[in-house]
């Protein structure tokens, strides 16, 4: 009886383990990301027609027309007006997207960014949080800014209006399903 009983208890705690970490395995999945353009693209590509919008991407040297671009992060006074990012925490980035509404700015702005320093990723993050919410908006006010992380080196924000960026973030969390939700506040 004491065999059976240590037989048991040694199966009882096997399973457990393996359950442990099977767990353990599906919550570090990662995702392959080639660059922050993909990102949106990716995101932009899975909206359906009627939810798109006017957009442009990229940067004021190289945007590109209803999708999204690749933003220069050596340009770091439009990364400081357009994307919201502090110039001191753009030397942490050494790529970026954006994707913007063509009318307005403060309707939507999306943007990804790859930590040249995964190190630096709550940093970079908690820095870009404050410069959003401390922000000096012109020409009328976003209503919620969204901040997540992919994997440990991509960080994507996005302001604006609250339905569009509730859609975006749908969309960003189907196509990313490991996408960790940083922040998700009003303006």
């Amino acid at each position: 009886m004491k065999k059976f009983f240590s037989l048991m208890l040694a199966f009882l705690l096997t399973v457990s383990l393996a359950g442990c970490a099977k767990k353990q395995t599906e919550n570090s999945d990662t995702t392959s990301v080639k660059d922050a353009s993909e990102i949106l693209t990716t995101v932009w590509n899975s909206y359906a027609e009627e939810n798109k919008f006017a957009a442009m991407g990229g940067d004021p040297n190289h945007s590109t027309d209803n999708a999204p671009g690749t933003f220069d992060v050596k340009d770091t006074e439009s990364l400081r007006s357009l994307l919201i990012v502090p110039e001191d925490d753009a030397g942490l980035i050494d790529d970026a997207a954006s994707l913007i509404h063509a009318m307005n700015a403060n309707t939507f702005t999306g943007s990804a960014f790859h930590l040249s320093d995964p190190d630096n990723l709550d940093t970079f993050s908690d820095s870009l949080k404050e410069s959003v919410l401390n922000n000096q908006w012109m020409c009328g006010f976003p209503e919620v800014f969204f901040l997540a992380q992919i994997n440990d080196d991509y960080i994507v924000s996005a302001f604006g209006n609250a339905d569009l960026i509730k859609y975006f973030k749908t969309q960003l969390t189907k196509q990313y399903p490991s996408a960790e939700i940083l922040a998700e506040e009003n303006l």
